[in-house]
């Protein structure tokens, strides 16, 4: 196994069991993402193999310092990857170079070189992200929950145009071309949220002479915040799991092609009948992977029956369409008004949809675990009986 998949799945074993459930953006979500976008930037940029084994282990580890605490995160994040580095008997200049990567993380440090330029691009490249407005709300979240600050939403919106505009900059070629304009549009999302922010105030200054009549009360925002970054992020997941399932699929549908053009036909001759079963074993082993890949991706919508009472009584779920697409429209229109009065009823509708998100979220990665399991010990048996095969003769 590369020293990158043990790197991987070092830092997602670690957040699993050490990451406080308050980090709703600095997790192995955010972390992934800064490594893929890394990727994306060096597939464009002269970087030699190991210089990219440096990004990438520095991206892997930038935010593992807050397992333990938030405060000075980059540092602990350098203590652990040394100690990963040390295990694996990684000499200490290397160890020293990556741990100055992930110092380069810092929101102050300006990159000298164009491996901390790639790193600093990679960690803010969700300036330019299409879900910027759902990745800056889940910071707002963390910061809440973690006590760094509450803010308001003229606040927030201000100070992440601030950040945008004047504060932040792309250093990379790639990311100048291609994310810079994409950070503008969010530039401009922002400031429209301002010019609305700005409209509310003055419809309170002309209406706070007359009375008004008292209005229901609104949500509480931080709990809506709760509900969609964490739907977010079953989403994102699931979308993870299946790009996984379909390497699989592509990786053991061209070796079954291969095996059924090139090795199968000359299976007949009695000089190759000594491959009859290792062949067979490659192909079983494909063949059942890309079954449990497809069981893997194959959407799983739980369907409940339920009779009107149920509805009247509010024990069905009318945000998921399992359910109310058995309902004539004139009924679900008289549902969904009566759900929109009651807060309470919209919360436990919600609840209810992330509840079974989870679980197909569950049965996706327990049968993906099981897809790759097959691969590996298929690949496995398959090398050992071509050689028993040739060793044999």
């Amino acid at each position: 196994m590369s020293i990158l998949h043990k790197a991987k799945d070092y830092v997602e074993i670690l957040f699993k069991d050490k990451l406080s459930s308050v980090y709703f953006y600095h997790n192995f979500i955010h972390t992934t993402y800064t490594v893929n976008k890394a990727e994306e930037i060096m597939r464009s940029t002269p970087v030699s193999k190991e210089d990219q084994e440096k990004v990438l282990l520095a991206l892997w580890f930038h935010d593992t310092g807050y397992v333990e605490c938030a405060q000075n995160h980059e540092e602990k994040g350098v203590s652990i990857l040394a100690g990963f580095l040390k295990q694996e008997n990684y000499p200490e200049n290397y160890i020293e170079d990556v741990s100055r990567l992930i110092l380069a993380t810092k929101i102050s440090y300006e990159p000298q070189n164009l491996l901390e330029k790639i790193v600093k691009d990679a960690d803010c490249s969700h300036f330019a992200s299409h879900d910027y407005n759902d990745i800056s709300d889940a910071l707002r979240k963390e910061w809440e929950l973690t006590n760094v600050r509450c803010f308001s939403n003229e606040e927030w919106n201000a100070g992440n145009l601030d950040m945008l505009k004047n504060k932040h900059h792309y250093y990379t070629e790639y990311a100048r071309e291609n994310w810079e304009p994409l950070k503008k549009k969010n530039i401009k999302k922002i400031e429209k949220k301002l010019e609305k922010e700005e409209d509310k105030k003055e419809e309170k200054k002309e209406s706070s002479e007359s009375k008004k009549e008292p209005k229901e009360a609104k949500s509480d925002r931080s709990v809506d915040t709760l509900f969609r970054v964490t739907l977010n992020n079953h989403t994102r997941l699931s979308d993870i799991a299946d790009s996984k399932a379909n390497i699989l699929l592509s990786v053991n549908a061209i070796i079954i092609s291969v095996c059924l053009s090139v090795l199968v036909p000359k299976l007949d001759t009695p000089k190759n009948a000594h491959l009859i079963i290792p062949s067979f074993v490659l192909l079983l082993s494909s063949v059942l992977t890309i079954i449990f890949a497809i069981l893997s991706t194959k959407p799983n919508v739980t369907k409940t029956n339920f009779s009107a009472q149920d509805i009247t009584d509010r024990k069905v779920n009318l945000l998921f369409f399992g359910n109310f697409h058995q309902m004539m429209f004139n009924d679900f229109h008289d549902a969904m008004k009566d759900l929109i009065k009651d807060r309470d009823y919209i919360y436990d509708s919600m609840v209810k949809d992330l509840y079974f998100l989870g679980k197909v979220l569950d049965r996706k990665y327990k049968l993906l675990s099981i897809t790759y399991k097959i691969f590996m010990a298929g690949i496995i048996i398959s090398v050992l009986s071509f050689a028993y095969a040739f060793l044999s003769l």
